[in-house]
């Protein structure tokens, strides 16, 4: 079965090399032949890289030990949920998980692009199937997971298996990677027919859709990726946090900031032709990013967490970084003609300055985030010290630069496009204005200090007023045209225009999310060793510890604290920490329990043992708002489908046959 798979492997690569090279020799010398066998490669490469992914998971499941992989991510008693996950839980095996996902886009990418995209297909089949080969290349060269264990000329298998990591035994790690490796290689396809446009000198709007739709699918993926790493963090890592910065965190928002940038300002090249050069540099940039990301993961740039061991194909990524980018920027250079803009900015305040102002702030805070990440790795690198680069630093740049975004989110769609008269400004900023200044007064009367969530608060408020206020106008306007309820208005107005509606829901998500940003400002947390019996307190709340109860399994040992919740001496619920020990890798790990509300969590770690083994260690955060941020998680994720639904297309009057009689053809149609 080993062998099988290393040559599926080694067949996919061969198969995506070939149908790199021969699209672009078939385009070069318009040969149909050579380009329909490139689209067949695609298809055959796909079902190579299938086979292979097919076996490796089938030895996984089935305890095969005699494969390294195996042996060193899972183990008999590993549950089923968790051995799926051990495909993506260590190099080798993410690596064939993510050439699978490549090339699955690819194959779908291509055969439903090449009726509508037949000049310029073959393009998007090179810069797909060359990166393809690429990932193909480091599995079947650098990273094979199905090299088997040898005991001189035999292949032999051991008792049992190392076990997953145990910060990966958790629902949320059979759904986060696959999220985000669905985002990061998503990002191919629109850098693909984007490319493809270049070179071919591209017109009009259809390869702008088809990229945008791929960017607005790929663009959720990695939305969703990131959140539910952040709720990982939350109820996993214990230590009370969703976001710590670190690097290869970073590195996961970095495409989605660009790739965020890219959506808005590309409506200016759909409406107005403009920022055509500027929208390719953001789709390129959002692209490699992607492979930076993965090269911080792989590579041992940096060190983290979420990181995989130290690997030499650090340097292949290198190289790959370097060619892209010089052909890239080679073909922006040499089509400065074709991205010249169509029109110009007429006024600051407009709808289209909104959208640069937009991208200034995306592209300044994807610089900070990016800056700080690299830090420690260039001053290692200049002079032998590496200086350390903390949340602090990030928190300081961003928080702001956050803020100023917020603000944006709530003017930009209630700016007209060219020019905003001062009636309009006054006519649609005058109650928000007044909601948030109100919001600002009684945060203040209520005691609240803290600038930046007094900030946060009121552009919250003044960006969901904007957002409602645009929601309710449009539905009246229906509701008294069909004499409707303003229920079925508000569906109807929606499904009109589905990217703009969709998209004013995405802006409320993020509200919700800024609100539950806001709370960390007022976070408490306390660590006392206890005793059964002993009570500890924390703001309102009161923590007992009942008991402690021990069980065992073959997976993993447990000691359970019940510890009874009280607050103003009314008791809540009994909180049920773990403190858990994995017998395959003999690693130890905390199970947090969290008491989720609207105003704040209640957040208990059993964090270990005193210094000298006698007492438990209990550590309870008090979060405020927390929950915000996934309600708003949600809403983003709905928000996001609704912008992807194709408008509802209006019916139109046909005019009895007889009125048709003697006009010229298309006379009564539009």
């Amino acid at each position: 079965m080993e062998s099988l798979g290393y040559l599926a492997v080694l067949l996919a690569f061969l198969l995506s090399a070939y149908s790199a090279v021969a699209a672009l020799a078939g385009k070069l010398r318009s040969n149909p032949f050579l380009e329909v066998s490139a689209q067949r490669g695609v298809l055959s490469a796909w079902l190579m890289t299938t086979v292979a992914s097919g076996i490796l998971l089938h030895a996984i499941l089935t305890d095969n030990f005699s494969f390294n992989y195996v042996a060193s991510r899972s183990n008999a008693d590993l549950d089923l949920l968790y051995k799926v996950a051990a495909w993506w839980g260590g190099q080798e095996g993410s690596l064939l998980f993510w050439s699978w996902i490549a090339a699955t886009y690819t194959f779908v990418a291509v055969f439903t692009g090449r009726s509508r995209h037949r000049s310029m297909i073959s393009y998007v089949v090179v810069t797909m199937a060359a990166t393809q080969a690429f990932f193909l290349g480091l599995v079947a060269f650098k990273a094979n997971p199905f090299q088997v264990i040898m005991s001189g000329p035999q292949i032999t298998a051991v008792p049992d298996g190392s076990g997953l990591n145990p910060l990966l035994q958790h629902p949320m790690m059979a759904i986060h990677p696959p999220m985000l490796y669905l985002g990061y290689v998503g990002f191919t396809v629109p850098f693909a027919f984007a490319l493809a446009s270049l070179i071919t000198r591209q017109p009009g709007e259809r390869w702008i859709h088809t990229t945008r739709v791929w960017t607005m699918v790929t663009w959720l993926f990695q939305a969703i990726g990131i959140l539910l790493g952040a709720r990982w963090a939350y109820v996993v890592l214990g230590w009370g946090g969703y976001w710590g910065w670190d690097p290869v965190e970073n590195a996961s928002l970095l495409p989605w900031l660009t790739a965020t940038a890219f959506l808005h300002s590309v409506m200016m090249q759909e409406k107005k032709g403009m920022m055509k050069a500027w929208n390719i540099i953001l789709i390129s940039a959002t692209f490699f990013l992607c492979i930076f990301g993965t090269m911080m993961t792989r590579g041992g740039l940096v060190s983290s967490v979420h990181a995989f061991a130290q690997s030499e194909i650090g340097s292949y990524f290198v190289w790959y970084l370097a060619i892209g980018i010089g052909i890239t920027a080679y073909l922006i250079a040499s089509r400065r003609d074709f991205l010249r803009s169509e029109a110009e900015l007429d006024s600051v305040v407009s709808r289209e300055s909104s959208f640069l102002f937009n991208n200034v702030i995306l592209l300044a805070s994807c610089f900070a985030v990016l800056w700080g990440t690299l830090f420690p790795v260039i001053s290692e690198y200049l002079t032998g010290d590496k200086v350390t680069v903390g949340a602090p630093f990030f928190n300081k740049v961003n928080v702001p630069i956050g803020l100023f975004l917020l603000f944006l989110t709530g003017v930009g769609p209630l700016f007209a496009w060219r020019r905003t008269s001062v009636e309009s400004l006054r006519r649609n900023f005058q109650w928000p204005g007044i909601a948030a200044i109100a919001c600002a007064v009684l945060l203040l009367a209520a005691g609240m200090r803290h600038f930046y969530a007094l900030v946060c608060f009121s552009l919250c408020t003044f960006v969901a007023l904007t957002v409602l206020m645009e929601f309710y106008r449009g539905g009246r306007v229906i509701q008294r045209k069909q004499a409707t309820n303003l229920a079925a208005a508000l569906v109807e107005l929606t499904h009109r225009n589905t990217r703009r509606y969709g998209g004013y829901l995405v802006h409320m998500a993020i509200v919700l999310m800024f609100v539950g940003f806001s709370g960390a400002a007022f976070n408490r947390v306390h660590q006392q060793e206890l005793t059964v019996g002993d009570s500890m307190s924390l703001g309102r709340y009161e923590f007992k510890l009942q008991n402690i109860s021990e069980s065992d399994s073959p997976n993993f040992f447990r000691a359970v604290a019940a510890i009874d919740v009280l607050r103003a001496g009314e008791f809540l619920q009994t909180m049920l920490p773990e403190r858990r020990f994995y017998h395959a890798s003999s690693q130890p790990t905390s199970r947090v329990d969290v008491r989720s509300q609207l105003r704040e969590d209640v957040y208990v770690v059993y964090a270990g043992q005193s210094n000298d083994g006698a007492n438990p260690v209990i550590q309870v955060y008090i979060n405020p708002l927390v929950n915000w941020i996934w309600i708003g998680s949600f809403l983003l994720v709905a928000g996001t489908l609704v912008a992807l639904v194709p408008n509802k297309r209006r019916k139109r009057k046909k005019l009895p046959i007889r009125k048709l009689e003697g006009q010229p053809v298309g006379a009564a149609g539009d």
